[in-house]
């Protein structure tokens, strides 16, 4: 299902004799490139678009399943939210996290809609890359896929807000304010999910004696 229009600029490739005869420029720093976008100056377009895309594809990586359909669809959606919304960074944090806090909002208001949040959470993002790396052992890449595979289900029984919300903190990173932003409730509101999504989430590990064995196996293994 296409969510938006496809409007990253797309430039052409430079030609090499002209380049030679153009004297380099220097390029612009974040706040040079924020202010003309904020004046609606189109040549910062390129610019701020080379800037952000490789934080907001970091995110969308992580928040989805590879091959997900909507995955490039996602992406030039947050990056035309964050060309109109520009002028809302303060810039009382680092440009990247802005850019974070606003793509993974993107995402996780796009899983919300789908109403496939169970079939599209995936948090293992960057183990299931190590597991396919081909440098770890076989026999522990058996057994962290089956840890895997487990604590996916598990995840899967949780509310998705509260999964949702265990997931950005404990394993992306994000502090509760963040959370709060991505999420569109307050900092009270993110840390009640956090608490009980934690809870639930310990309880069902607890009552699978198995998966607590492959956790402390993996955690013990080199």
């Amino acid at each position: 299902m296409s969510i938006a229009r496809k409007v990253v600029p797309i430039r052409p490739a430079p030609d090499p004799a002209a380049r030679a005869d153009t004297p380099h420029r220097p390029s612009l720093d974040d706040a040079e490139i924020l202010a003309a976008i904020t004046r609606s100056d189109a040549s910062a377009a390129a610019a701020f678009h080379d800037r952000v895309r490789p934080t907001v594809d970091r995110v969308v990586q992580r928040m989805l399943r590879s091959g997900d359909p909507d995955r490039e669809d996602l992406t030039q959606n947050a990056l035309i939210v964050l060309v109109t919304s520009v002028d809302r960074y303060r810039g009382d944090g680092p440009l990247d996290a802005w850019v974070s806090r606003v793509t993974a909002h993107v995402v996780l208001k796009h899983l919300r809609r789908r109403r496939l949040e169970t079939r599209t959470f995936d948090p293992t993002y960057e183990v299931e890359t190590a597991m396919s790396s081909g440098s770890m052992r076989s026999d522990r890449r058996v057994t962290l896929r089956s840890a895997l595979d487990k604590v996916k289900s598990l995840l899967a029984r949780l509310d998705p807000l509260k999964a949702w919300t265990f997931v950005l903190h404990d394993v992306q990173g994000y502090d509760l304010k963040e959370i709060a932003e991505i999420t569109d409730v307050s900092v009270a509101a993110a840390q009640g999910r956090l608490s009980r999504g934690r809870r639930e989430l310990m309880a069902l590990i607890e009552a699978d004696p198995s998966l607590e064995e492959f956790l402390k196996e993996i955690e013990v293994q080199p």
